[in-house]
């Protein structure tokens, strides 16, 4: 098999310019997705006969949720690759995807406290997923904290290596959570291999809101790095062209 295009990612000038070819096509394309996720979701989805339509927040919670833990293991998988290869695209990926990663377990954690309201009868719990995904939101602050907080780049870059890499021990306890543990939060709503447990007109929906969200965290990320690029890379003789056909 030919890892080439592979390897080419780890080239700023090759990762730039594939960024700015195919962002906003990306972008446009979650937009579209999550519009119809939602409009199917609000609009055409029937009530859960428990919950009644209190059940239509999972059209941003269950995304939100998956993103959040999605974008994690992505800066831990990063944060492997820089401190064993050195791979100087690795960082730039992690300070643009962790402020996002944050944003996303943020709205998971509060769009979840909406949802546990009129379902449990409380905003919060210390119940295991919650508290595991509030660790998650933590951790997410942290590495924002030292990549921005550091004056020496590559200081900051390992420390916040080291802290993405540890903190994936938290990612299967969030998963199994409601396995391990009595928990009032209901098991996962997508299972790979596994029919949905819900019915067609509410999983569509659902489907659509999670690419949707997947491809607007994509081109998100995406711009995020080309920002970066241009600061780290600003004495390459690429970037001055860039900023030169961007009229920046």
């Amino acid at each position: 098999m030919n890892w080439t295009w592979f390897h080419k990612f780890g080239s700023p000038k090759w990762f730039f310019q594939w960024a700015d070819k195919w962002g906003k096509l990306i972008f446009y394309i979650g937009i579209a997705l999550f519009l119809v996720g939602l409009v199917l979701g609000l609009g055409f989805a029937p009530e859960d006969y428990q919950q009644g339509n209190s059940v239509r927040i999972i059209y941003i919670h269950v995304p939100a949720a998956m993103l959040a833990q999605s974008c994690y293991l992505a800066l831990g998988v990063a944060g492997i690759v820089f401190m064993v290869w050195q791979m100087k695209m690795a960082p730039i990926f992690m300070k643009a995807m962790a402020p996002i990663g944050a944003v996303m377990a943020f709205l998971a954690l509060m769009s979840g406290a909406i949802w546990g309201k009129p379902t449990w009868g409380t905003w919060w719990v210390w119940d295991a997923r919650l508290t595991s995904v509030l660790i998650l939101f933590l951790m997410y602050l942290g590495i924002v904290a030292i990549q921005n907080s550091f004056d020496d780049t590559k200081l900051a870059d390992k420390a916040a290596a080291i802290i993405a890499i540890i903190g994936l021990i938290n990612l299967p306890i969030i998963k199994y959570s409601v396995e391990w543990w009595n928990s009032l939060h209901q098991p996962a709503t997508f299972v790979i291999g596994e029919k949905p447990s819900m019915p067609s007109e509410m999983w569509v929906p659902l489907l659509f809101s999670v690419l949707g969200f997947y491809c607007i965290v994509t081109a998100l990320v995406c711009w995020r790095m080309q920002t970066e690029l241009l600061i780290r890379e600003r004495r390459a003789s690429w970037v001055k062209k860039e900023v030169t056909k961007h009229g920046v």
